[in-house]
């Protein structure tokens, strides 16, 4: 059905199409920067946080901590946080716990507002242009005087063009937020849980070497 429609003109003579057009390219930047961020993050390997516990077990803090630097997820950030600070009072493990997992929640947040803005936006500017055109065709009918269906049907496909082209961008963006917002709790849930698994074997094997202290 657009076979005849100009879509150069189209975004020529829109100042809109051009706003949109914008929004198109930011979106799918921050997207692809997302995406590219998220995978590199994608997999906490269960075999490696059960060999940093079992380090800690036997005492080995320093391969403990080494073992946490070979992989980019969330989790083995938080961990080394973890490590870095058993010795410390159990208020200031926690103290420290919340703020790496804050830190880690900021880096996967970030730039996730804007697709989420694109997202509600994007309908609004494209709502903007069709009024807009649909302002300037009603303009050019009285300018000719004419207004056969031929000439409102033309300036009216051309007004909604833009809401099509809003739309076209909110889709993805709201899809790709609420994708990405997911992973962000997931990845995070697991990180605590990790994090809070590596404490309380942190706190049994201080009692085990207590144990074992006083029965030498």
């Amino acid at each position: 059905m657009f076979e005849n429609f100009d879509w150069i003109a189209a975004i020529r003579t829109s100042p809109v199409m051009l706003v949109i057009l914008g929004c198109s390219v930011i979106t799918f930047g921050f997207a692809i920067e997302r995406a590219v961020y998220f995978w590199k993050r994608r997999r906490m390997p269960e075999r490696l946080f059960g060999q940093i516990a079992e380090q800690v077990r036997n005492g080995n803090m320093k391969e403990a901590l080494w073992s946490c630097n070979g992989v980019s997820h969330p989790a083995t950030a938080v961990a080394a946080t973890v490590l870095k600070n058993s010795d410390q009072p159990n208020d200031v493990q926690e103290e420290k716990l919340q703020i790496a997992l804050s830190e880690q929640r900021l880096l996967l947040d970030r730039n996730l507002g804007v697709l989420g803005t694109m997202g509600s936006t994007a309908p609004l500017i494209g709502l903007l242009g069709t009024v807009w055109g649909i302002m300037r065709a009603f303009h050019d009918m009285a300018r000719t005087g004419s207004a056969g269906p031929s000439v409102v049907a033309a300036g009216v496909a051309e007004a909604l063009f833009t809401t099509a082209a809003g739309l076209m961008v909110a889709v993805p963006a709201v899809l790709l937020y609420n994708h990405f917002v997911r992973r962000m709790g997931v990845m995070m849930t697991v990180t605590e849980n990790h994090a809070r698994t590596l404490r309380l074997t942190l706190g049994e094997s201080r009692v085990q070497d207590r144990v074992t202290s006083r029965a030498a």
